[in-house]
């Protein structure tokens, strides 16, 4: 589901007089995309933070309480600042550090905490445009490591009320997601230097899960969490 940044809160979470479902139980199972996702008012992101943990919404009005499923991928892109130049290798950015810091600012701590994966686009190059001398994986190779790795996870969770590691709970995370002392040694020192939240430590650890099954490994290593850490911006929006 592709939703415009003109879209309400009620379009996206859903309600109105009849509390019909929104854009997020549409997205239920697949994908929801917010192109442009700091230009929708920050009051509109910031309900998206319980469904993103429940994988559910819960609509209640003065006669009626409906509850929708709500189980889908939050995929957002933005510029990395108003004239979208911030970091660009061509072209220099002519914003100054309060306006990068107001525009980074209608993204939360708290909704940036449930974005698993936070990474930086660059502009491509001329080779890469016109696809010259550029070898990349295949999409057809990616599919058949991700098949893999879902069905890896279908047969660890076979015993317990879930499928993939994005649904494990604190307690099954403690089970599946144990770290060697390498991993856990290089994850304590994250933690200190970026002040890592209960939230973030999780995500971390499961999306490390993921990468160990994407490459057959049995057990998370050292190698996992750095990739893991990695793919977090760490976005600090009070201090650009």
């Amino acid at each position: 589901r592709t939703v415009h940044h003109t879209a309400s809160s009620v379009g996206i979470i859903g309600g109105g007089p009849k509390a019909k479902p929104g854009e997020i139980t549409l997205a239920h199972r697949g994908v929801l995309f917010l192109d442009e996702i700091v230009e929708f008012p920050r009051s509109v992101l910031e309900v998206l933070r319980q469904p993103l943990e429940d994988g559910e919404v819960v609509i209640s009005r003065a006669q009626t309480r409906i509850k929708y499923p709500a189980d889908f991928m939050l995929l957002g892109a933005m510029n990395p600042c108003p004239c979208g130049y911030l970091g660009d290798s061509k072209k220099q950015c002519t914003c100054n550090d309060f306006q990068i810091q107001r525009y980074r600012s209608r993204l939360s701590g708290p909704l940036l905490d449930r974005i698993d994966i936070q990474i930086e686009v660059p502009r491509l190059t001329s080779d890469e445009l016109l696809n010259k001398n550029y070898k990349s994986e295949s999409s057809a190779d990616i599919r058949k490591r991700v098949v893999k790795a879902r069905e890896i996870q279908v047969e660890r969770y076979k015993n317990y009320p879930v499928l993939t590691n994005a649904q494990l709970n604190a307690e099954l995370i403690k089970i599946f997601c144990k770290l060697d002392e390498a991993g856990e040694k290089l994850l304590r020192t994250a933690i200190q230097k970026f002040n890592l939240s209960g939230r973030s430590y999780d995500r971390i650890l499961k999306l490390s899960r993921t990468i160990a099954d994407l490459e057959n490994s049995e057990n998370i290593e050292s190698s996992h969490i750095a990739q893991a850490l990695q793919y977090r911006n760490f976005v600090d929006n009070e201090n650009v």
